[in-house]
């Protein structure tokens, strides 16, 4: 494994039988993604202001979008090392997919609050099914296209998707006059496609571990009868320090769940104007994604130190009285947003051999979880309490991130 600060080591050819070239694969994967994220971008654009049109507070609104998020994370301690033991890949990606594209539809028909909010988590679940696995598929193919850039990419394709959702959502709120089950259920026709894509994806290329030569091809590990059961490797040290300082910069990292409500409380946005808001921070999340995966091939893990200041920046600004400002703290979030989902998913990959590496992602996406659910909750709770306080409190959260980041790299994790 190679340590978090040196660059990617150049591209290299997969082992034949991979089905099709590793930049097909991960831009065909991305489409998939892009497609799938047009459905729940397009659903969690709205989640505050829906939440709060069937009568939930702010704490109630942090509470459901962290517990959700936490959820879509903590879950993935069970579905990455199943998916490591069984070796069944494809199918936790296709079943996880498929419980996303099915609730977000449904949601615009929730009546009550109890139901909206089962629902939000229900989509969350969904991403922890297929997290794991997903991430292990596609760190094959990148591992001779580079992470940074592989990842890079595949998250942009993602904020394609997460562009146009939270913008047809908008129109169609504005078409309707604010009505949710439209808006929503509009996002069954790109869910559909995502599945077909994914299941064609699947068989052109059973077994992307192809992609990734010299290493040991993940799967089930035969296991002679009457011996004692096999002992798995260790997850290295390095991939601990580097969950710490992530589990950290989620902590004091707000939801848009909360975000969105801030907008709408204190009137600075009609509810329309809300999923436009998102998409323009899902395209900074894409630019963001493709910045920092380049320059993480090229330097490391250096390029790590931005995601605290975003965090922090964020705070600053999106949560004044000053519309401008507003967008340029959302457009923060964003951009932290691109950080998280491409770059610290490429380290995973760096740090964990193939083995061991749909395990890795569950307990560091679960390590992440526990940040965005405390995060959610907090954020919830210092908002209804003092905005002030709360942007406070993220400052120091995040300053005690970076100390984390710097004595992590003092030890060359």
């Amino acid at each position: 494994m190679k340590p978090l600060t040196d660059p990617q080591p150049a591209a290299v050819s997969p082992r034949p039988g991979s089905g099709m070239r590793p930049w097909r694969f991960v831009i065909a994967f991305g489409a998939v993604s892009m497609l799938v994220d047009f459905v729940y971008e397009g659903a969690r654009s709205v989640t505050g202001p829906l939440l709060a049109s069937l009568g939930a507070s702010a704490l109630t609104v942090g509470i459901v979008t962290g517990v959700g998020e936490g959820a879509a994370l903590v879950l993935r301690l069970a579905s990455g090392p199943l998916a490591d033991r069984s070796g069944r890949f494809w199918t936790w990606t296709i079943a996880g997919y498929a419980l996303t594209i099915v609730t977000v539809p449904v949601l615009g028909l929730a009546g009550t609050l109890w139901t909206a909010a089962t629902l939000v988590i229900a989509e969350r679940v969904g991403k922890a099914v297929r997290s794991p696995a997903k991430d292990t598929l596609l760190s094959h193919a990148t591992a001779t296209t580079g992470r940074g850039r592989g990842f890079a990419v595949h998250e942009a394709m993602d904020q394609i998707g997460a562009l146009v959702g939270p913008l047809t959502v908008a129109a169609v709120l504005a078409t309707t006059g604010d009505d949710y089950a439209p808006a929503l259920g509009v996002l069954a026709l790109p869910g559909a496609a995502a599945l077909a894509l994914l299941v064609w994806l699947r068989a052109r290329v059973p077994d992307p571990a192809a992609y990734e030569p010299g290493e040991a091809v993940p799967g089930p590990v035969p296991q002679p009868a009457g011996e004692a059961p096999v002992r798995r490797e260790r997850l290295p040290r390095a991939f601990w320090a580097y969950a710490a300082f992530t589990g950290a910069t989620l902590l004091g990292y707000a939801t848009f769940g909360v975000l969105s409500y801030h907008v709408i409380e204190r009137h600075l946005l009609p509810a329309a104007a809300v999923p436009v808001l998102y998409a323009a921070a899902m395209g900074t999340d894409a630019l963001a994604a493709l910045a920092t995966g380049w320059a993480y091939d090229r330097y490391g893990a250096h390029v790590l130190t931005v995601l605290p200041l975003l965090a922090a920046t964020t705070a600053l600004l999106a949560f004044t009285d000053t519309v401008d400002l507003v967008v340029l703290g959302t457009l923060a979030w964003g951009a932290a947003m691109g950080v998280q989902e491409s770059t610290l998913r490429a380290t995973v990959a760096d740090l964990v051999p193939p083995t061991r590496r749909a395990t890795a992602y569950g307990l560091f996406a679960a390590v992440m979880g526990v940040g965005t659910l405390a995060g959610g909750i907090l954020a919830g709770a210092l908002y209804a309490y003092s905005i002030p306080a709360m942007v406070t409190v993220t400052l120091a959260i995040q300053a005690g991130a970076l100390l984390l980041l710097a004595a992590a790299r003092t030890r060359r994790i």
